[in-house]
């Protein structure tokens, strides 16, 4: 069965880090573009960053978490990573992971939530003092 699995959420105060991880089982990564989702409570799942799968690795982010989060991959162990500094109440709430063959790589199609076919279950991140 082809899946995603999210790991490394927790509770942590403002100003903190944390860093998830995504480990695909059945799931060529490689040559497939990454992209990490969250959804708060109450509201839409929306994109956060992204990664490409030339040798380039481009990434992406959305505005809300340019400069304090970092996305990665390490293609031979089928995984990605997201990096979070900085973390602010706001940024509160269940990441997943998402893949798909046919997701392009850019700014626009990396966050193009209907875009991705396969999906992890997800992982909680709280932010609180």
């Amino acid at each position: 069965q082809k899946r995603l699995v999210e790991s490394g959420g927790g509770q942590v105060q403002p100003g903190g880090s944390l860093t998830l991880s995504c480990a695909s089982s059945r799931v060529d990564l490689q040559d497939w573009t990454i992209a990490w989702f969250r959804q708060a409570p109450g509201k839409e799942r929306e994109g956060g960053a992204g990664v490409g799968s030339s040798d380039r690795r481009p990434t992406f982010y959305t505005d809300s978490v340019r400069g304090r989060f970092i996305v990665s991959r390490n293609n031979p162990a089928g995984m990605s990573y997201l990096q979070m500094n900085n973390l602010k109440p706001e940024d509160s709430g269940t990441y997943f992971c998402a893949t798909d063959p046919d997701v392009t790589t850019g700014q626009n199609s990396c966050f193009r939530r209907a875009g991705y076919q396969y999906w992890g279950q997800g992982t909680q991140v709280v932010v609180a003092s």
